[in-house]
């Protein structure tokens, strides 16, 4: 009880320190240009930053550090071009704001439903948190914004291929908070950092959205997209 009543009283300051950031990304992303891209480089360099404090705290080796680093490197600076990419063109603004909001309706619907409803945890080991109740409002989530935005651009797909997407960007999203989980608690720590009042670090922030974005890369490179 006493872990509820705090993350409850966690939840304004959550909320309001979001919304701020929020604020900025989409006043960046808005004015696109050099402000975007200036604005999409720093966080990139500060989750690497946040990830090299992460690294150093495992107690690893030299050389495992930084393969790590490297590890590191190569799997930032692809979700951060990918964000770039897709600024560019009459529909960049829309295109950008669509993979943020897809992986924020993720974050919400599994944080609200874990919540709700409990249940079984995926890996209580890696992140206690995590249920299979979440993961399955983080589906719904993202097939919500997926068919929103679908209705809003005109696009047409049939409400499977919808599902599909939404199904698969919730465990690639899901997949990068787990990730990011483990190499906490293989450091030893709760957050990434603190500039974040209620959610930690850059890296706590963004963890899901690099990972889609770095998915996204990768498809591109291999011509999928």
């Amino acid at each position: 009880m006493a872990g509820a009543e705090r993350r409850n009283a966690d939840l304004p300051v959550r909320i309001a320190s979001a919304l701020v950031v929020v604020a900025i990304a989409l006043g960046a992303e808005w004015l696109g240009g050099w402000v975007w891209a200036g604005f999409v480089m720093v966080v990139a360099a500060g989750v690497l930053f946040e990830w090299r404090a992460l690294v150093r705290a495992m107690d690893l080796g030299l050389a495992r550090q930084l393969l790590w680093t490297v590890g590191g490197i190569l799997y930032i600076a692809p979700a951060a071009a990918m964000l770039l990419m897709l600024r560019e063109g009459e529909n960049g603004f829309a295109n950008v704001l669509t993979v943020i909001a897809l992986v924020a309706a993720i974050d919400i619907g599994a944080y609200f439903t874990g919540r709700s409803i409990g249940g079984p945890k995926i890996a209580p080991s890696i992140s206690p948190s995590k249920t299979w109740a979440g993961l399955l409002g983080g589906v719904l989530g993202a097939t919500g914004l997926l068919w929103l935005s679908a209705g809003l651009s005109g696009a047409t797909a049939a409400w499977w291929q919808i599902l599909a997407l939404g199904a698969v960007a919730a465990v690639i999203a899901q997949a990068g908070d787990f990730f990011e989980s483990w190499m906490k608690r293989r450091a030893g720590v709760k957050d990434s950092g603190k500039l974040i009042p209620g959610h930690g670090g850059l890296f706590d922030r963004v963890d899901g959205l690099i990972a889609v974005c770095f998915v996204l890369a990768m498809l591109t490179l291999g011509g999928a997209m």
